[in-house]
């Protein structure tokens, strides 16, 4: 084809120009004619939505019908061929985006698969002196960068989302992702985007590589734990608290450079930092999810003053303190960062710590798979337990890994693996419960269903919530005592059992929703100079959680560092703070609703109607809008209410516990 207007054939071009000559033999020739002019209509419609498109069809219309059909007759048949065109038009523009998302998802998962990889060599495998592993996944991270962030995929998801009433809801959703994802590593911020990844690599190396020393010999994260769980010498306790902010020394010249490189990439496709981008993925703005999080603490935060108040009381007495101090030290409490309190509370007849004891790792890792199948999953599949990273590494091995939980979905399709050093004790119990939840809700949503790009949680925040959630319940007392851990028959301080959960699900909010969120608020957003990154942090520490050091640390330190996510998962901790308010609505709704217990005392095992309502959450991914998906499985918006009554007959029990006592954290205004 050739000739005037665009690629209109010449034939039309030449009766367009001679209305009064023949237009030669077609019209004599009706299969012809059907054939050829559709082709023609369909070509204007997906080339020419336009003014030149439509002028044509008008053309065609007048040459196709014949002069002898007059009246009634030819405006029927014009319209009918009308319509044709109209309705083969609203087509043309999804079909030509879906082809483009279906390349641009293939090639996605392709380069996610060999970053996935890369970093899970890195984060399995750590050789001091070694810098393959670095190279490989620096590498993979770059080819994964230059595509997401390319300028040709940003225009391409530009110009189809000015069509987005002519598209699908899902996929919107995905052109929008495009956007998202480009904003990470936009390819007009090339030098930024790869000294960005290199420095996140080497950041990741110093912090799980970092030889941690008690005495001048060498300790563990988890026998760091070990002492701050058990060991009543406050000395020591201090010894080893101190020895766990070490890192912080060696990371903070990587944390500069990687606060000053994150808001640069993201500044070039127009957001002003690096924490407004992240908070965007909610479909929120920064002063709406601040406002949210300070919420959601203003409603617990008369429950935890209370619960403050209680702990500084009984710390003193359990450490022999000659005085209570105003503010808990950080020393004494069993986390490292002061986010659980739950391991300074036994409950008699709940104490999984001394019936776990006698299982292996092996048993803890297993027992996780086994409750999930019991509610209609499936089993994990058997590379899970072959590539998976699931028990400490010796300390002969020659290498080292990261110590901190995480899953991992390594080709958006069922290669899923965990990272953990599972013990057999209650914290790695829960964990596992916790981080299957993940692996289960990556197998959930790869099905064909669910793009490739929307393979993830319906916001970032419900991976966590449904992972927390079988935390939660694989700890309460019924479905522990069917697993043999406790016995049924043995009476337990049921609000004792409150209080550890409230000091691990309530003590963990100002932490999440309040000290880091705040700090990296301030990191970001206000670019907070380096030499008042410890004071300011330790300010905000104070300020929502009541904790001190045990003595002022100065700039030489960068305590903030020391949390794996502000180097390695960034500007994103309220993810965790909104996943707990969210546990607590499911968790609540499951048990009244479906099992018909008291949220306190439920057993999930076994039960498939939950395994379904679960399923359901996990199975669209983020396919869907996440407020629509709560308000459809529970009937409400997200709200704290649920977690306030979860913890309600708590409230007199402290009142009561803290009569006489001095609460040091100042009353809400």
């Amino acid at each position: 084809m050739n000739g005037g207007i665009g690629n209109l054939p010449a034939i039309v071009w030449d009766k367009f120009q001679n209305p009064m000559e023949p237009a030669g033999s077609f019209r004599r020739c009706p299969t012809f004619i059907f054939i050829w002019s559709s082709q023609i209509l369909t070509g204007l419609f997906n080339g020419y939505q336009n003014h030149t498109g439509y002028f044509g069809i008008l053309i065609i219309l007048n040459i196709l019908v014949p002069k002898q059909i007059i009246g009634m007759k030819k405006i029927n048949i014009m319209a009918a061929i009308a319509a044709v065109v109209l309705l083969s038009s609203f087509s043309g523009p999804s079909e030509e985006v879906q082809t483009y998302l279906d390349e641009y998802n293939a090639t996605y998962r392709k380069l996610y698969t060999t970053s996935s990889e890369g970093q899970w060599a890195v984060n399995t495998h750590i050789v001091e002196g070694d810098t393959l592993n670095a190279w490989n996944s620096r590498q993979a991270d770059e080819a994964m960068a230059r595509f997401t962030g390319s300028s040709v995929n940003i225009e391409k998801a530009r110009k189809y989302l000015q069509l987005e009433k002519e598209l699908t809801p899902v996929q919107v959703k995905q052109l929008k992702k495009i956007l998202y994802l480009a904003a990470g590593n936009p390819e007009s911020a090339g030098d930024a985007v790869a000294a960005l990844i290199k420095a996140g690599t080497a950041q990741t190396e110093k912090l799980y590589g970092f030889k941690f020393t008690i005495d001048g010999r060498e300790v563990t994260p988890n026998d760091i734990d070990s002492i701050l769980a058990d060991v009543n010498d406050t000395v020591m306790r201090r010894k080893a608290w101190e020895s766990s902010k070490a890192v912080g020394t060696t990371l903070k010249d990587g944390l500069i450079n990687l606060r000053n490189l994150r808001n640069k990439t993201v500044q070039a496709l127009g957001y002003p930092d690096y924490f407004t981008y992240q908070v965007s993925d909610y479909g929120m703005s920064t002063d709406e999810m601040m406002q949210l999080l300070d919420t959601i603490n203003r409603e617990l935060y008369p429950l935890y003053r209370e619960l403050h108040t209680y702990m500084r009381y009984e710390l003193a007495k359990k450490f022999h303190a000659g005085k209570v101090p105003d503010y808990l030290p950080a020393h004494w409490l069993s986390n490292r960062w002061g986010q659980d309190w739950s391991e300074m509370v036994t409950v008699a007849g709940l104490n999984l710590d001394s019936s776990l004891k006698s299982k292996d790792a092996q048993w803890v890792a297993k027992q996780g798979e086994k409750f999930y199948v019991s509610m209609g999953f499936p089993d994990l599949p058997q590379s899970f337990w072959e590539k998976s990273s699931l028990y400490p590494v010796p300390k002969d091995a020659g290498y080292k890994k990261n110590n901190h939980a995480s899953a991992w979905h390594m080709d958006l399709e069922k290669d899923v693996r965990s990272l953990m050093s599972i013990v057999p004790n209650a914290q790695w119990y829960e964990t596992v419960h916790h981080e299957y939840g993940h692996i289960y809700y990556y197998l959930s949503y790869s099905n064909p269903d669910v793009p490739y790009l929307l393979r993830e949680g319906a916001n970032r925040a419900y991976h966590e919530a449904l992972g927390s959630m079988m935390g939660l319940a694989a700890m309460q007392k019924p479905f522990a005592a069917g697993l043999g851990l406790v016995d049924a028959g043995t009476p337990t301080d049921d609000m004792k059992q409150l209080l550890k959960d409230a000091l691990n699900y309530v003590v963990f909010i100002p932490w999440s929703a309040g000290t880091m969120s705040r700090f990296e608020h301030e990191l970001y957003s206000y670019n907070l100079p380096p030499d008042q990154w410890n004071k300011r942090w330790w300010e905000i520490v104070k300020q929502c959680q009541g904790i001190v050091p045990p003595e002022p640390r100065g700039e030489e330190y960068c305590d903030a560092a020391t949390k794996t996510h502000i180097n390695d998962d960034p500007a994103q901790y309220y993810d965790y703070a909104l996943s707990f308010v969210l546990l607590f609505q499911l968790h609540d709704y499951i048990a009244k609703n479906i099992l018909h217990q008291d949220p306190h005392a439920t057993n999930y095992f076994g039960n498939r109607d939950i395994g379904k309502f679960v399923g359901d959450i996990m199975r669209p991914g983020s396919s869907v809008d996440w407020r629509k998906l709560l308000k459809d499985k529970t009937g409400e918006d997200l709200s704290a209410r649920a977690m306030l009554d979860y913890f309600s007959p708590l409230m007199g029990w402290l009142k009561k516990e803290n009569q006489g006592r001095t609460c040091t954290l100042p009353e809400l205004k």
